[in-house]
C-alpha cells in the first residue's frame, strides 16, 4: 500500500510546476532526458555539444528521487531517462505496472560502505546503527555488502528485492535502518556507518575507492548494476535514442567519465 501511495502521490506532483514534469509538444529532433544531478547529469552536458553535431536537441531534466523520473517517462513528459540500473527498474515495473525498458548500459557506480561515528569494522560495538537505502533493489544490494563484510547473513533465498526483513543472523545485533537514499550521505555524522548509492555519495564528495571502509565486489556487480538509458517499451530504436546511446558510448565521454570520477564511475563497454 505505501509503494502504491508513492506512486500515486509522484503522478499527482507530476502536473504541479514545482515538479518540472510538464512539457509542450517537442519537435522531432529534441530529446528530453531526466537524470539524476550527479553523475548523470553532469555526463549527460557533455553530450549536448556531441548531440548538437548529429542534429539534435538533448534538454536535461534533473531529478533529486528515483520515482518521478520513471512516472514522467511512462506518462510521456520524458523520452528518457538515466539514473537507474535495470534490477531497480525491473523491480519498479512490477510494482507499479509500467513498462520501461532497458535501451543501452552505460556505466557503473561501486556502492560503498561509509564511516560516519565509526572508522573500522573491527570497532563496531553491539547494537550499532549502520543505515542503507530504503529503494527497491539498492536496499538489497546494501545488505549483500554487509553481508559480504561477515557483518550479517541473509536468508538463503534472498535476492535482489531482499530487505531487512531477510536479515537470518546478526551476531554483533546492528541495527541496520532503511533511510531515504537521498537523506544517507547528510546522516552519516549521526550514525555509525552508512552504506551509500553511488550518485548521492558522489554529491557529498566521497569516492568509494578512497573514502570507503569496504566496496562491492566490481566483477559481478558491474554487470548487474550498470545505469542504464531508459525508455518505454517500443521506444528503443528511436533515432534520437541510438543517436544519444552512440554519443554516450564514444571514446569523449568514456574519457571523460574516466577522468572526471577516478574509478567512482566506470564506463560500461
Amino acid at each position: 500500500m505505501k509503494r502504491i501511495l508513492t506512486f500515486a502521490l509522484a503522478l499527482i506532483l507530476c502536473v504541479l510546476p514545482l515538479c518540472g514534469c510538464g512539457g509542450g509538444e517537442r519537435d522531432e529532433n529534441t530529446l528530453l532526458v531526466g537524470a539524476s544531478i550527479t553523475p548523470h547529469a553532469d555526463i549527460l552536458k557533455q553530450a549536448v555539444p556531441l548531440m548538437a553535431e548529429k542534429g539534435y536537441t538533448l534538454e536535461i531534466r534533473e531529478f533529486e528521487d528515483y520515482v518521478i523520473p520513471n512516472t514522467a517517462l511512462e506518462s510521456g513528459e520524458l523520452d528518457a531517462n538515466y539514473f537507474q540500473h535495470k534490477p531497480y527498474m525491473d523491480n519498479f515495473n512490477e510494482e507499479n505496472g509500467t513498462h520501461l525498458v532497458a535501451a543501452a548500459f552505460i556505466h557503473y557506480e561501486p556502492f560503498g560502505l561509509y564511516p560516519g561515528k565509526v572508522s573500522k569494522l573491527d570497532d563496531l560495538a553491539s547494537g550499532a546503527t549502520i543505515i542503507v537505502p530504503n529503494d527497491g533493489t539498492n536496499e538489497a544490494r546494501a545488505l549483500m555488502l554487509l553481508e559480504a563484510q561477515g557483518l550479517i547473513k541473509l536468508k538463503e533465498n534472498a535476492g535482489f528485492t531482499a530487505t531487512v526483513l531477510d536479515i537470518a543472523e546478526n551476531p554483533k545485533n546492528l541495527t541496520i535502518k532503511e533511510v531515504d537514499a537521498a537523506q544517507l550521505a547528510r546522516s552519516l555524522q549521526d550514525v555509525d556507518m552508512a552504506v551509500i548509492n553511488g550518485n548521492y555519495a558522489l554529491q557529498a564528495n566521497l569516492n568509494p575507492l578512497t573514502d570507503a571502509i569496504a566496496i562491492e565486489d566490481q566483477t559481478g556487480a558491474g554487470g548487474t548494476y550498470a545505469n542504464i538509458i531508459c525508455v518505454k517499451e517500443g521506444n528503443e530504436n528511436d533515432p534520437r535514442i541510438q543517436a544519444l546511446i552512440e554519443v554516450l558510448k564514444s571514446e569523449t565521454i568514456r574519457n571523460y567519465i574516466t577522468e572526471t570520477y577516478q574509478g567512482s564511475v566506470v564506463p560500461m563497454d
